[in-house]
């Protein structure tokens, strides 16, 4: 017998531009030129030695890696992200769902980071209709066309729109393609069903986007590199609007879990970086760097060289390098350094606000 289930058609989803927001990306935005505070002697020392690990790795075609909370896009630090891409000292960034909202939001109406405890007392916590529906569709049209989550939305972003196929092509596709390829065939029948179910035309639909500049997503989609999201079910606010579609959404993220385990299979000499994430970061790069040693070792080769940098606010005296700290030691309570120390290569915990150190390492990157 099937479990009862709520009905998000019966919420009262209201308009986005009535909700009160925290950041305003026009205004706390950082530029890249500030200057970061609170680095001690020791972390300056430590960002610098990534920083020429990272110059060693691109110039060895080697990946680097960025995987970062969403706090890194709320913070403001849109400006420094954009310019590490631009400059080619990333190949890759790596967010959770809410990094994705952030971003968009910003894009789309300037501002971002509603007041939780108050709209959850008021019934309204993340039911708003424009971050629900086009982050929603972009992920079903998006899961469609063959690409991931963070690739979905900065497409649309990018393009100040969505293309709506034409319901009746989607069917004659579901159709031919049932028995050659049919993960394409589901996913044309989910479009058609979602956009007959919302009365959608076909053709361009425009969403404009004010405050593109802002968005990372987008700069990484016309620059051609990869931003994937790597989401929990039920953690973002997306999932509250009727229009969220679950395998639309698992075929986005799929794709962006495999297009982030490639990046990894070129990590040996390369650089991954944790910036704030406590559980997403740790958790796809154990799980990635386990089928790339897998890869690895099947052509007689072993990923041992590559350089971990773990980056967050909590306090750590512990030299990681000697392993896992005993249980009566408070780091041994830091899950996310215990996973990395257990990775092989060479791993770094630095404690420090992610403005700051992000500032620091671009700083330090374009120094003479």
């Amino acid at each position: 017998m099937a479990h009862k289930e709520l009905d998000r058609n019966r919420l009262l989803i209201k308009k986005l531009s009535g909700r009160k927001n925290k950041v305003y990306i026009g205004n706390d935005h950082i530029p890249v030129t500030k200057k970061p505070g609170n680095i001690s002697a020791s972390a300056e020392l430590l960002i610098k030695q990534t920083a020429e690990n990272i110059k060693l790795a691109r110039e060895k075609k080697r990946s680097v890696i960025l995987a970062f909370g969403a706090h890194t896009i709320k913070n403001g630090m849109a400006p420094t992200l954009i310019a590490l891409m631009k400059e080619g000292w990333l190949s890759h960034l790596a967010t959770n769902g809410a990094g994705i909202i952030h971003d968009w939001e910003f894009a789309y109406q300037g501002e971002s980071s509603e007041d939780v405890k108050e709209n959850v007392k008021l019934g309204q916590f993340g039911i708003w209709e424009e971050t629900g529906f086009f982050i929603n569709l972009a992920l079903i049209i998006g899961a469609y066309e063959g690409l991931g989550y963070g690739e979905s939305v900065g497409k649309m972003i990018s393009q100040e729109g969505l293309h709506i196929p034409d319901i009746s092509s989607l069917y004659d596709i579901a159709s031919s393609h049932m028995k050659s390829e049919p993960e394409l065939s589901a996913a044309a029948v989910d479009l058609a069903g979602v956009i007959s179910r919302l009365g959608l035309k076909s053709g361009f639909m425009s969403v404009k986007h004010p405050f593109k500049q802002y968005s990372v997503q987008a700069a990484a989609y016309e620059l051609g590199i990869p931003f994937t999201s790597h989401p929990m079910i039920g953690h973002d606010i997306i999932y509250n609007h009727p229009v969220n579609h679950g395998a639309a959404l698992g075929r986005c993220a799929l794709r962006d879990f495999l297009s982030f385990a490639d990046s990894v299979t070129n990590i040996d000499h390369g650089v991954y970086i944790s910036l704030g994430s406590a559980v997403m970061s740790p958790m796809i790069f154990e799980k990635a760097l386990s089928m790339a040693q897998n890869l690895a070792i099947q052509e007689n080769r072993h990923i041992d060289h590559h350089k971990m940098l773990i980056v967050d606010l909590a306090e750590s005296d512990w030299d990681w390098k000697k392993g896992e700290p005993p249980a009566d030691n408070p780091a041994y309570y830091l899950r996310y350094c215990k996973t990395f120390s257990r990775m092989g290569g060479e791993m770094n915990y630095l404690t420090a606000d992610n403005r700051d150190f992000l500032l620091a390492l671009y700083q330090q990157l374009n120094s003479k």
